[in-house]
């Protein structure tokens, strides 16, 4: 058989079923459970079937699957959420995208036509993320609701590894002697599976379901104010007449000064009316720029500086050759200088 589907029960309520491919043109004979038949059939084309493991189901992880998927490999997108969007489907009422749509667009899927606004708002931008992924198909390729709880490598010892210099030991992304191995939880039955597969991307993004909440000195941390405190992430999580209530006629402390900080200062304003939001709310961050201006004095924002091929010249790169290294040297400096200037 192409494909080898071993089941078996342990202990209630876990079970556990190991999904494994064989490396071999032939047809597939059966089709394993959550994985689409259509796509699961490689034998008329007799291709060799290379399994890959994508988690997280935002924009970097349907990138990969679209990519993975246009080189004649076989991904499996692990999402724990129960729809596709990443960060765009946890985020405020008043969230918009900060940067210009022109920059902030899937270069083979432009933004619909009949969208005017140049920041638009989150549910738009949810909605442009998914109908991306339906226009590729890729849907069939992503288990939702589906938590990966541990990720490790059945192969060579780890002494073995370290001494490696590109890839599988070969300088090919998938080595002959192991496997990843996927351990996934469905977030609903606590039914859990292992999948074993050839290579994993990691796509769950700096915005993870775990807040970063820094260390404080003892005495010195959130313990010792007698107020509420809650991560933004607790904020977003909330519908949004709780989130109302909650910073409606209260003097309200913002600590950061990034994207989540900036919407939710505007959901205390809202809530409270700019007058009364100008004696209750303070923001604080630790920085000397404000970072808010972020169109340069002839009219040309500083995403465009940013956020484009060209961006990747600032950045050092393993293996790049002296022009490149020089290249970014002597750039990093003038694109922060610039950003301090005007903003």
């Amino acid at each position: 058989m192409t494909r080898r589907v071993k089941e078996w029960a342990v202990s209630h309520p876990v079970q556990y079923v190991v999904h494994e491919l064989n490396h071999k043109k032939q047809d597939y004979i059966t089709t394993p459970p959550n994985i689409c038949a259509t796509c699961a059939y490689r034998g008329k084309h007799s291709v060799m079937v290379e399994r890959i493991a994508i988690i997280g189901a935002g924009i970097s992880g349907l990138l990969a699957c679209k990519y993975t998927l246009s080189k004649g490999l076989t991904p499996i997108v692990f999402e724990s959420q129960d729809e596709v969007g990443g960060v765009w489907t946890k985020t405020i009422r008043t969230t918009k995208l900060q940067t210009p749509k022109s920059l902030y667009q899937f270069s083979d899927f432009p933004w619909p036509p009949s969208l005017v606004q140049n920041f638009p708002t989150q549910n738009q931008v949810l909605e442009y993320i998914q109908s991306y992924a339906h226009h590729h198909g890729l849907h069939c390729h992503i288990k939702l609701n589906t938590r990966v709880i541990s990720l490790s490598y059945d192969g060579p010892p780890e002494g073995e590894m370290q001494t490696w210099t590109l890839w599988g030991g070969t300088g090919k992304p998938f080595g002959p002697k192991g496997k990843w191995k996927v351990t996934v939880q469905d977030t609903g039955s606590l039914y859990t599976e292992v999948h074993l597969v050839d290579f994993v991307m990691m796509c769950a993004g700096k915005y993870s379901d775990f807040p970063n909440i820094p260390e404080f000195p003892q005495g010195k941390g959130p313990e010792v104010f007698e107020g509420k405190v809650i991560h933004s992430m607790e904020y977003s999580a909330m519908d949004n007449a709780s989130a109302a209530k909650l910073v409606q006629g209260k003097k309200v402390a913002v600590i950061g000064f990034q994207k989540s900080g900036m919407d939710i200062s505007m959901e205390c304003t809202s809530a409270n009316g700019l007058l009364q939001a100008s004696s209750n709310h303070v923001l604080c961050y630790t920085g000397q720029n404000t970072g808010i201006c972020l169109i340069l004095p002839w009219g040309v924002p500083l995403a465009y500086l940013y956020q484009n091929r060209f961006s990747e010249l600032l950045v050092h790169k393993p293996g790049q050759g002296i022009l490149l290294s020089l290249l970014a040297t002597f750039l990093s400096p003038l694109v922060m200088n610039l950003t301090t200037l005007f903003t």
